[in-house]
């Protein structure tokens, strides 16, 4: 029997790997470089299915090459902003993601931030490595208390639940959410005005979707509704807040720090931003831990070897 042929546009972790090569006729990207549009086009017509990531943009324009042999989009994590799904859905294209196995290392992550941010950690560090400090005194970057705080939680999706729970569980802070609808089992208050919510939190934290619904959610006029003070954390997608926008309201106010683990342009980032010291910047570590990318590797081993078998993928999206 002639196995399918896969392609990953991305090294994954050794086991995962190896378990693939097992099963299926596997390239590998050996040089872990981005793929360029021509790349993934030549990859739909030569591969039955390819593993993307969420640098991969297969946008309608690379969707609609001809002649194409891909039959299956196995992507490597759950946001799907990067694929055009109606143009997957025209050409019958079945697509996959990763969900539920990044939830708990995304919310740690998001938790780093907000403690990062709030207490200046990253400032203090840059000090100790520049051999810039020169010892204790009253007055040397003081932050902001985290424990008892206000924190708004924008998208209460499996991510979103999960902060909120740390967040009130572990550090005793109040919690306001915003969802398309209330939530039942939600730790929080629902608040279906966004608008409403913002001046009410000490912190924000986004988990909602990017694309196009969410594309500069947070613009100018949104942050300036923000708390006086507050700060602003994203581990959701760069494009749902509004660079520009987000420099101006830390130049003028009101908020007092951010913390980014996404960008609009990735991998680029704004230089504004790096030479901000009230702003952390960590490069898109999220899911960055050894499990939790085994477990999504795994997670699309599972869907492949459901659709080559004639079965329905566990996690198909389209």
């Amino acid at each position: 029997m002639i196995r399918p042929r896969i392609l990953l546009t991305a090294r994954w972790p050794e086991a995962v790997e190896a378990a693939l090569a097992e099963r299926f006729q596997v390239a590998f990207n050996r040089d872990d470089h981005p793929f360029d549009r021509d790349e993934l086009r030549q990859a739909l017509r030569d591969y039955d299915a390819v593993c993307p990531t969420v640098v991969d943009p297969l946008d309608a324009g690379v969707l609609d090459v001809q002649p194409r042999r891909c039959r299956l989009l196995a992507n490597f994590g759950v946001g799907l902003d990067h694929i055009d799904l109606e143009a997957a859905r025209r050409h019958g294209i079945v697509v996959t993601n990763t969900p539920g196995v990044l939830t708990d290392c995304t919310a740690d992550l998001a938790m780093t931030l907000l403690l990062m941010v709030a207490r200046r950690a990253g400032e203090g560090e840059r000090q100790v490595r520049a051999g810039a400090w020169h010892g204790w005194r009253p007055t040397h970057l003081l932050g902001t208390q985290v424990t008892g705080k206000t924190l708004g939680i924008v998208g209460m999706g499996r991510i979103g639940r999960a902060v909120a729970h740390r967040a009130r569980h572990g550090f005793g802070m109040r919690i306001l959410y915003h969802h398309p609808r209330p939530l039942a089992a939600a730790e929080g208050e629902y608040c279906p005005d966004l608008d409403a919510l913002l001046p009410r939190c000490d912190f924000v934290s986004l988990h909602c979707p990017g694309g196009r619904r969410n594309r500069h959610l947070f613009d100018a006029e949104r942050l300036a509704r923000m708390k006086p003070g507050s700060f602003l954390v994203n581990t959701a997608r760069g494009d749902v807040v509004d660079t520009d926008a987000l420099i101006g309201t830390l130049d003028h106010g009101p908020l007092r720090g951010a913390a980014l683990d996404v960008y609009e342009n990735e991998p680029e980032v704004d230089p504004r931003l790096r030479r901000r010291e009230d702003v952390v910047l960590l490069p898109h570590l999220g899911s960055a831990t050894v499990e939790t990318r085994e477990a999504m590797g795994f997670r699309v081993l599972e869907n492949l070897e459901a659709f080559f078998a004639g079965r329905e993928p566990p996690d198909r999206v389209v």
